[in-house]
């Protein structure tokens, strides 16, 4: 009888962990890695961070697999230009991209030579130091760095190649209800440049607001634990992202 008893208080336990595991990564926080390198030099691969899904009111995307509870969002709050969002791609509205929002709804944006123009002002870009990256034989490459400014928050960019595919573009119009993203590394990333593939994001795909970085790991993988003596990237980890 008592074997019995034990394995439904353990049946419990189980239940009870999960439904609150899953009412945390609904409503407060989720978990999200970084598996490519479009938002160098603010996100690298092998970042873990939290992505704070208050953020922005919740959406039928706000739970796992976009399970249709909720119809268009409730609690809505407006993302701010600069801000680093985890959004569902419009084209299947199943994967999960991470880019800075540049452009609200209403605005007009166009890129030219490189450089962003925001309802017909360009952006400032003020060149930096280098952004110091690795490439796949383990060498050390140089990569242009400007901080950019937007009117209300400065970041890091970097800039990989001249005259790149999406370096000159035409005049996006972003529509009601949705925005404008770009990846931090400008001429690697699939972004709202690309229209027939991204394109704009409307606000229900949005799922949080990127918030800090809880682990770091280079030239590794999460369950290979031996490893991380020598790979965590300490300096990055509960770093706070801008």
């Amino acid at each position: 009888m008592k074997k019995k008893e034990s394995f439904y208080d353990n049946i419990k336990t189980v239940f009870w962990a999960i439904l609150i595991a899953l009412i945390i990564r609904t409503f407060v926080v989720e978990p999200f890695n970084i598996p490519s390198g479009s938002m160098k030099p603010n996100l690298l691969i092998g970042d873990f961070l939290f992505v704070k899904k208050w953020s922005y009111g919740y959406s039928k995307h706000s739970f796992p697999f976009s399970i249709p509870i909720i119809n268009n969002r409730i609690f809505e709050k407006n993302p701010k230009r600069g801000d680093i969002v985890v959004f569902k791609t419009p084209e299947d509205n199943r994967t999960d991209y991470i880019k800075r929002i540049i452009g609200l709804p209403g605005d007009k944006i166009k890129i030219s030579n490189g450089v962003v123009i925001l309802n017909n002002s360009p952006l400032s870009q003020i060149e930096i130091n280098n952004f110091n990256d690795i490439n796949n034989d383990g060498t050390l490459k140089n990569i242009q760095q400007f901080d950019e400014i937007l009117p209300n928050k400065k970041y890091k960019i970097i800039n990989l190649i001249n005259n790149s595919i999406a370096d000159d573009t035409i005049t996006y119009n972003v529509p009601e209800d949705e925005y404008f993203v770009m990846g931090d590394n400008r001429d690697n990333s699939q972004d709202s440049r690309f229209l027939n593939s991204v394109g704009y994001i409307p606000k229900e795909n949005l799922v949080g607001k990127a918030w800090f970085i809880f682990f770091s790991l280079e030239n590794s993988r999460f369950y290979e634990i031996w490893k991380w003596p020598y790979s965590i990237r300490y300096s990055r980890l509960f770093n706070k992202i801008e």
